[in-house]
């Protein structure tokens, strides 16, 4: 068995991260795309995409933290967490959770943590700061 914490640095709340299978990632930013990034052959003309944080709301004014309320579309992902090494490497997994919930993000194998796409279907999706939405699993020397 894997200790991930020994490799992930930021971690939330060790206890309820670590509970399950590998180590579970809260989110800390959603995303939206508002601009085209750009891709060609050799690597001389890549631009990132123009991204814009989207914004959270409190459901009652004594909330510590907010809610997005993602209508059905295609978002950027970012983790409170990093890899705190390059040694290793991980496999990153979608929570059951949030596909459950009509909701999803590719599986990726990482050395470090980039925003990840998450894609929202049917009628949204309500995310809370610091919910956990994506698992590491399968680390292996790099």
């Amino acid at each position: 068995m894997v200790d991930y914490t020994q490799f992930i640095e930021g971690i939330v709340h060790e206890p309820t991260q670590t509970a399950g299978r590998g180590l579970d990632l809260t989110v800390t930013e959603v995303y939206e795309v508002t601009g085209p990034g750009r891709v060609d052959f050799g690597g001389g003309e890549l631009e990132p995409a123009e991204t814009t944080p989207h914004e959270t709301a409190k459901r009652n004014e004594d909330d510590d933290y907010g809610w997005w309320d993602l209508d059905a579309g295609q978002y950027l992902l970012e983790y409170n967490e990093s890899i705190g090494t390059r040694d290793m490497s991980f496999t990153l997994q979608t929570r059951d959770e949030l596909l459950a919930r009509g909701a999803f993000h590719p599986t990726l194998h990482v050395r470090a943590l980039p925003r990840v796409p998450l894609s929202v279907g049917g009628d949204g999706l309500k995310l809370k700061e610091n919910a956990r939405v994506s698992t590491l699993v399968a680390a292996v020397r790099a």
